[in-house]
């Protein structure tokens, strides 16, 4: 087993299929990157079908989260761990979208790395990736800029976090170590905080992806949600209370 094959013993948002896809339902990143393309309406209309949205920009904030918390998780953690850059540049990335929220499966064309560390992780996951996504959803929905961004920081978030949750896991201190520097290159920092909580890294979001305003939501609130004091939250994280995450 390769490293990157192992990855999917911390977590099944970790696992990543090697070698380009074949069938229709594999969708080539950089093509969900295109203005107006349809591989992100896809998206977003199985994110809605799923959830019944309220509005078009909720679609989309709800969206971005869960995709943001598995297109790149690989990469995120792989450097973590071994200061390697996965080349999951999008041209080299697929997604199969599930039949609900998020993603089902990711690929990537080969297990090659890209020379450099964190300036090359930032470039890959952020500059060539998550961030011109929350532009094109700002230009389709008018979702603030923020607020996808908000999606953005959760999702990187619980591509840390997540490795601490499963039988297999990473010390949290040390990934949350590797999260700060990451967050900080990123310019994330703003919009939410990783904690140690039980003995798992959780993240508290300062921005709310409006997942409550949808009908499987029925009002209820995500347990990283800023509408929540940030006590309160790390209390119900401290007890173990169950949590949507992305």
């Amino acid at each position: 087993m390769t490293a990157v094959a192992a990855l999917g013993k911390y977590a099944p948002r970790y696992r990543l299929e090697i070698g380009a896809p074949e069938g229709d339902d594999w969708l080539r990143v950089d093509r969900i990157l295109e203005p107006g393309s349809p591989e992100l309406t896809e998206l977003l209309k199985r994110d809605d079908e799923a959830s019944n949205h309220r509005s078009a920009h909720a679609n989309a904030l709800s969206m971005l989260s869960f995709y943001a918390g598995r297109a790149p998780a690989a990469a995120l953690l792989f450097w973590a761990l071994e200061g390697r850059v996965l080349d999951i540049r999008p041209q080299n990335l697929w997604v199969r979208p599930h039949d609900g929220h998020g993603i089902a499966a990711v690929a990537v064309r080969s297990a090659d790395f890209l020379p450099g560390g964190l300036d090359t992780l930032y470039d890959v996951v952020l500059r060539q990736h998550l961030l011109p996504l929350s532009e094109e959803l700002h230009q389709r929905t008018r979702a603030g800029i923020r607020q996808l961004h908000g999606g953005v920081a959760a999702g990187c978030a619980m591509g840390f976090c997540a490795a601490t949750r499963e039988e297999v896991t990473v010390e949290p201190a040390y990934l949350l170590e590797r999260w700060r520097t990451f967050v900080a290159k990123a310019g994330l920092a703003r919009l939410g905080d990783v904690e140690v909580a039980a003995g798992k890294l959780v993240y508290l979001r300062n921005t709310c992806c409006l997942y409550y305003t949808s009908e499987v939501g029925k009002g209820t609130l995500c347990g990283s949600c800023c509408l929540t004091p940030r006590d309160e939250r790390l209390t119900a994280y401290e007890r173990g209370r169950p949590i949507l995450t992305v």
